[in-house]
């Protein structure tokens, strides 16, 4: 069955822009694609026809710019989906976005967006589009930091990452799409919790974020893909654009 998703953007950090026919969307908005301010998505997407919606699933600033709030000045159509926890934390008001929190769901005609748990702050995501599943972790991971701390202490955070796990795949047991933190500054064990996650639920096509500048550490998990019959392409810029990437 062909889909209406044309591209993955890769932006920076844990950013990514979805492209789809006619409409787009844009999650955990750090950076843009070049530098701060400049990039693909203020040079093309802000100007991209269709709705534009725009996630973050909370309030770290590496993974929420409150300059977001001023892209409603160059286009009408966007809609903002944020975790509950940056209206708190970022005393926005009510009315200026949808706000999740775990176990709410926004719906309209082109997609619903599922707010799943996290381990750190917020949500994440799970968007459901043109028959597809597609995954956004924000800080959701086995942050189990196990080479600096008791054995004790990191199987607790194991317990709770993995309870997490749970409530996901008692939704669903495949994602088209994922796209998961594989952060190096955790260790040896780095990507213990993406091979979890893909363990658990069955992944089509893996992308890594939240390594900020360390592409050989994110591109590491690719051995591991090949081997689970993942797809995960390498990363090797901000902006990197991926087309076909998804089948159904």
């Amino acid at each position: 069955m062909e889909t209406t998703f044309t591209e993955l953007v890769y932006l920076y950090h844990s950013g990514y822009a979805l492209l789809f026919k006619d409409f787009t969307v844009i999650i955990d908005y750090f950076e843009d694609s070049e530098s701060e301010t400049e990039g693909c998505v203020h040079n093309e997407l802000l100007a991209r026809p269709g709705r534009l919606y725009v996630l973050s699933s909370h309030f770290h600033a590496d993974h929420f710019n409150p300059s977001i709030m001023e892209w409603k000045n160059r286009k009408e159509d966007i809609t903002y989906i944020l975790s509950n926890d940056i209206r708190r934390r970022r005393r926005l008001g009510n009315d200026a976005a949808t706000w999740l929190k775990k176990g709410d769901s926004f719906s309209d005609e082109n997609l619903t967006v599922r707010a799943f748990g996290s381990t750190d702050s917020g949500v994440s995501f799970l968007i459901e589009t043109d028959g597809l599943k597609i995954f956004h972790a924000g800080d959701l991971n086995n942050w189990h930091w196990m080479d600096e701390s008791e054995e004790k202490e990191w199987k607790g955070y194991e317990k709770q990452y993995m309870h997490e796990l749970d409530d996901i795949a008692h939704y669903t047991d495949h994602m088209h799409l994922v796209m998961f933190p594989v952060d190096p500054r955790l260790g040896k064990e780095y990507m213990r919790g993406a091979k979890q996650f893909a363990e658990r639920i069955h992944t089509s096509v893996f992308m890594p974020m939240h390594f900020d500048g360390n592409y050989d550490a994110a591109n590491a998990f690719q051995q591991y893909a090949v081997e689970h019959n993942i797809k995960s392409p390498l990363l090797r810029t901000r902006g990197q654009r991926f087309k076909n990437l998804l089948s159904i």
